[in-house]
């Protein structure tokens, strides 16, 4: 039996906001971090995305800020929290679940981001004094170099999705990042990964201060809520196909990956071209208007979303019925990332990836990360 927040003696406000949320019982990553992360240790966890990771480390932060309110003066720009995530989305969602849990107090959530107006982000930062500040590596430095940030007063450090930040070469900034803190025994960190690699551990060696080692084996790799076929087809025939499957097949909504910009742009432009309604996520485009794309894709105005895998990690729409892998992704955790967009909640949910000779060499990597084999189909005239 799973044990309730109940058991955790945490701050009512945030209690409360935990029970407006309708969370009872915790997630295996909460139940195993949240014992040592709430009485000051620092933590270094193994879990992807959806495991409820982000919670655990908000909860330990919001409950810490709570029971220690700062009583000597305070400065504009110094935040007492610092979340640090890879993408612009994961970061939006961070703020998301932050301004939930933190909705009975008085605590400010910020957040800086990449390709967002500066000043507009500055502003933010008139408006009051900064709790918890979440933002993407590269922005962050702008605004300590401008003398905007202040991270020398920084009680709580949280390093997410590590790898993915080493995958997108983000080290160096965090590196510089970390400098700007407190000292490691002067702050509590905690790190996420969803795989620990010699480089996240060596990272986690510098940064984290005797820290408790918290690993989730994901229940099943793949939801078995999923449906999972893979159809062998011709590169020059995969366009072909994908407008059969999109005929043919009863989606609701559907995301479809491909592995680089150029072959997300080139299926957005084709798909917009023969008439469907499309949107597309990839680095090149403007912040703002990737925000108004991914509404568009929640409320159903429009119905497809082309997306590479760094765009489209850690995002959460309900109703995508189907899943496409354009191409198969070279990482088979990206292979599990993407189908997990799925067959959430409890509803059905098929993934339909497109096996051509490129693809063919990944696999049996991501066969051996699933622990299943996959049934592979021949279509009639595609082969």
């Amino acid at each position: 039996m799973s044990s309730g927040f109940e058991t955790l003696n945490l701050h009512p406000q945030l209690k409360q906001a935990i029970d407006a949320l309708g969370f009872t019982s915790m997630t295996p990553i909460q139940e195993k971090v949240l014992k040592f992360t709430l009485a000051g240790h620092d933590a270094i966890g193994r879990a992807q995305t959806g495991t409820g990771k982000t919670a655990a480390f908000l909860i330990s932060i919001i409950n810490d800020l709570l029971n220690n309110p700062i009583q000597e003066q305070r400065y504009r720009g110094e935040p007492r929290a610092l979340i640090l995530a890879p993408t612009r989305e994961l970061a939006l969602q961070i703020e998301q679940d932050a301004k939930d849990l933190t909705k009975f107090t008085s605590l400010n959530v910020v957040t800086l981001l990449g390709g967002v107006d500066f000043d507009k982000q500055r502003k933010q930062l008139d408006a009051g004094f900064v709790d918890i500040l979440v933002a993407t590596p590269g922005r962050l430095i702008d605004f300590t170099e401008q003398k905007e940030v202040w991270l020398d007063q920084v009680e709580f450090l949280v390093i997410d999705e590590a790898d993915r930040l080493l995958d997108m070469g983000f080290i160096p900034a965090v590196k510089r990042i970390v400098r700007f803190s407190p000292r490691k025994e002067q702050r509590q960190t905690l790190m996420f990964s969803a795989t620990f690699s010699y480089d996240v551990l060596n990272l986690a060696r510098q940064w984290l201060f005797e820290p408790v080692t918290v690993e989730i084996e994901p229940e099943k790799k793949t939801n078995a809520d999923v449906e999972q076929r893979v159809y062998v087809v011709s590169n020059r025939d995969k366009y072909k196909l994908l407008q059969d499957v999109l005929h043919n097949e009863p989606i609701e909504k559907v995301m479809i990956f491909a592995n680089r910009r150029d072959q997300v742009r080139r299926l957005y432009d084709n798909l917009k071209k023969d008439g469907y309604k499309v949107v597309m996520l990839s680095g090149e485009i403007a912040q703002d208007k990737r925000l108004k794309m991914l509404d568009q894709f929640k409320n159903g105005q429009h119905n497809i979303m082309i997306a590479t895998d760094v765009a489209g990690r850690g995002i959460h729409v309900d109703g995508v019925s189907h899943v496409v892998n354009f191409t198969l992704p070279e990482q088979s955790e990206d292979y599990v990332h993407r189908i997990g967009r799925t067959g959430r909640a409890g509803s059905q949910g098929v993934s339909i990836s497109f096996l051509s000779e490129d693809d063919a060499f990944y696999l049996s990597d991501i066969e051996k990360a699933i622990g299943q084999k996959l049934p592979l189909t021949r279509l009639d005239g595609y082969c």
